[in-house]
């Protein structure tokens, strides 16, 4: 599986940003199947998790809850991260994660199997 994240770039204190994965699945296995899940990493600090959904269960950290949504769209393989009411602190490199493996309970360790290469947001105050 190769994921490919997009969508970063800087924006204003306040406003949203919509990042986007999208995946290339080899045959035989349904992106559908796959959990996918946002992490991100400031400078200087450790990566964190920001959100994750396999099927129709969604789960956000603490930081981001009530002002972003994951969403996914099996169809063209692609899994979206809305993060609005941006903070300077929302400042990150974010990176899409995907495992067709992961159980429910583990989604928001870091442990994916795949990794995209990440997108810079930078929340100028």
């Amino acid at each position: 599986v190769q994921l490919q994240a997009s969508g970063g770039g800087l924006v204003q204190a306040g406003g949203s940003v919509r990042l986007s994965c999208v995946a290339s699945v080899a045959s035989g296995r349904a992106f559908r199947s796959y959990a996918v899940a946002w992490f991100r990493q400031a400078p200087g600090k450790e990566r964190e998790f920001v959100s994750a959904i396999r099927g129709g269960t969604t789960i956000y950290a603490d930081s981001v809850k009530g002002r972003s949504t994951i969403s996914r769209d099996n169809a063209k393989n692609t899994v979206y991260l809305q993060l609005n009411s941006l903070k300077p602190g929302d400042t990150a490199v974010y990176y899409c994660a995907a495992d067709s493996a992961k159980i429910l309970s583990a989604l928001s360790n870091g442990d994916y199997a795949y990794w995209g290469q990440g997108t810079l947001v930078t929340v100028s105050s």
